[in-house]
């Protein structure tokens, strides 16, 4: 049999590459909301791209050789981002502020995408009636918006949460 295992490793770089600028072009809101349409987006986004990869190899050792090459890339990749701010920021992004001191920032709502009825549900998950009783709000660089405030009629927050779950584990 013949392998060409270096078109393979080229070709599975070029499409992780091409995926991770999608989807940080695709905006980070849509990496914590994932809905049923993202889902299957994501599916057939992966069925598409797998000829792209391997070609006409179709074997098991090609589909190994594709998905170690993502493994290594993907590893190299977070060893980037965590070394090198400036490349963090490039791929992971940065927060966005949404609201501060109680007022929407319009500018950053409509750079997101993101809809006021989103950021009040937002507001209301996060145990806050209203937008005017925020301190701050904050797109997360993983797609989650942190409310802050003062007027918190819950706390849940997934601080919390981790720290009950660590203190079950111990």
């Amino acid at each position: 049999m013949n392998f060409d295992f270096l078109e393979i490793v080229g070709r599975s770089v070029v499409v992780y590459l091409f995926i991770v600028i999608a989807i940080r072009i695709a905006g980070k809101k849509e990496l914590a909301q994932l809905s049923v349409i993202d889902l299957v987006f994501i599916l057939l986004i992966s069925n598409a791209v797998q000829n792209a990869m391997v070609g006409s190899d179709s074997s098991l050792v090609g589909g190994i050789v594709a998905a170690a090459t993502l493994f290594i890339v993907n590893i190299i990749l977070k060893f980037v981002t965590f070394k090198f701010k400036k490349a963090n920021a490039l791929l992971e992004g940065e927060p966005v502020l949404l609201i501060h001191n109680g007022k929407l920032v319009e500018k950053n709502l409509q750079k997101e995408k993101i809809p006021v009825d989103e950021i009040e549900a937002a507001v209301r998950e996060h145990g806050v009636d209203k937008i005017k009783d925020v301190n701050l709000a904050v797109l997360e660089i993983d797609g989650n918006i942190s409310i802050i405030s003062d007027n918190f009629t819950k706390k849940s927050t997934r601080r919390r949460k981790a720290h009950r779950i660590i203190q079950k584990n111990d």
